[in-house]
């Protein structure tokens, strides 16, 4: 019976895929195939054993139901793997399998495979995140909307440059991933306590030529294990991704409020309901999502940080929290940022209502231009400022809007005429480098997916 909601609720497949219990039993068939064939190098077993080892690495020989037999028996995953691979390797081939290693070689070196594999799938999603954000940025380049700071009325920012904004951090995290994904996927293979004494004088070649094999970094130094430092790092990264698409998936949260009604998850009228009770309802469900399960990706990261501190070379602590740990943060992040893409692909943008909020304000919102363009007159910033903070308080216990307060007032009439009153006060101009800055992180990102 299903209990992990992430059996029947969240996660994509093909992130499920490379943390199943026949994926990990895939890899680390791969690992023991790559140390027999490096053992062979070495002149240590026959070429032959090498090869039929290599033969039979594979789930089709070595039945994942065997495994869980033998390690019913035993109580020990990595002893009933050898044993369970042993059985079907013709002559004595069998007998070389696993020779000079500890579980750690295999364990740690297989979960480097596995999260090879998850990185590149989040590299992935990340480039189809951002290239939709990029789509965005574009295209409303040149949208004028409120910039909010304190959830207050700010002054004229435009959505493309917001999009830029989550465009960059994107990027920044697609850098990140990048950089940290050869320290993160790395291996061991130095027996039982790191001083490679089963496999003998050649431990260092051995351990070289596995790692060639399986086209990752191997640790150059380590315990039984490889240090967790590692995986903290991933989940941290994770944790680091997820932040951000929690703060995405907030602000359109935010910009779907009927107060504000700028933006909004695509809703199918035709079919989806938004509450049981409230049947005018629709809820931005998919962003609501997105920020519960960042909040438990981030949870992972205590554990995981706590699984670093073991006794001496190693103790067992960590692998109970691990099964844990490592799965769950690849399969949540995977789905959310998926999410995250689809809510921005079929974004609801409203350049119609954002206009009405900037008339809301009734030109409030450009009394930082007005001041400016005194000061440009000659008129002292700090006495310039204080002229605009009072006549905005006027106009706004008026309710009057602030461009004709500040017609009839005659020390801002003695430097500015009504064309450039209105010039001061027109929304579009006061977007400063907003349309430059769009077309510079759009061309980062343009440049850094090529890469």
């Amino acid at each position: 019976m299903p209990v992990c909601p992430l059996d029947y609720r969240y996660g994509r497949d093909v992130m499920k895929r490379v943390f199943s219990n026949e994926a990990r039993i895939r890899k680390m068939l791969e690992v023991e195939a790559a140390l027999a064939r490096a053992h062979a190098k070495s002149g240590h077993i026959p070429e032959s054993a090498a090869e039929e080892i290599s033969k039979k690495a594979s789930v089709e020989y070595v039945k994942p139901e065997r495994v869980d037999e033998i390690e019913g028996e035993i109580r020990h995953d990595v002893m009933a793997l050898v044993k369970a691979f042993s059985e079907v390797c013709d002559g004595d081939a069998g007998k070389y399998i696993h020779l000079g290693a500890t579980s750690n070689d295999i364990i740690d070196t297989a979960t480097a495979l596995q999260l090879r594999d998850a990185l590149d799938i989040i590299e992935d999603d990340l480039k189809v995140l951002g290239s939709t954000m990029a789509e965005l940025a574009k295209k409303h380049r040149d949208t004028v909307m409120l910039g909010r700071t304190h959830g207050q009325m700010a002054t004229p920012i435009t959505f493309g440059l917001k999009m830029a904004v989550y465009l960059d951090e994107v990027r920044r995290h697609l850098e990140r991933l990048r950089e940290a994904k050869k320290r993160i996927a790395a291996g061991k293979m130095m027996g039982a306590v790191g001083t490679g004494a089963g496999f003998g004088d050649d431990a260092l070649k051995i351990r070289e030529l596995v790692g060639k094999e399986l086209g990752i970094d191997m640790a150059v130094a380590s315990g039984q294990v490889v240090g967790r430092d590692r995986y903290i790092e991933f989940i941290a990264l994770a944790s680091n991704i997820a932040t951000s698409l929690e703060k995405f998936a907030t602000e359109i949260r935010n910009l779907q409020r009927p107060e504000i009604d700028e933006a909004a998850e695509a809703f199918d009228v035709e079919k989806q309901v938004g509450s049981s009770t409230m049947a005018h309802k629709r809820n931005p469900i998919t962003s609501e999502n997105i920020c519960g399960l960042a909040r438990v990706l981030r949870g992972f990261l205590t554990p995981q940080m706590e699984s670093a501190v073991l006794w001496h070379e190693r103790d067992l602590t960590n692998s109970s929290a691990e099964r844990f740990t490592l799965p769950h943060t690849a399969v949540l992040l995977d789905d959310i940022l998926r999410k995250t893409e689809d809510v921005f692909r079929n974004l609801v943008v409203k350049p119609e209502n954002m206009l009405k909020n900037l008339e809301r304000s009734h030109g409030l919102i450009m009394a930082e231009s007005a001041m400016l363009s005194l000061t440009g007159k000659g008129m002292g910033r700090q006495e310039a400022h204080e002229l605009i903070r009072k006549l905005s308080m006027k106009a706004e216990s008026e309710n009057r809007h602030l461009k004709d307060i500040l017609m009839e007032s005659e020390e801002v009439r003695a430097l500015l005429g009504p064309d450039e009153i209105e010039r001061a006060m027109d929304y579009r101009n006061y977007t400063g480098k907003a349309g430059e800055i769009v077309d510079m992180v759009v061309e980062n990102w343009e440049k850094e997916i090529e890469n």
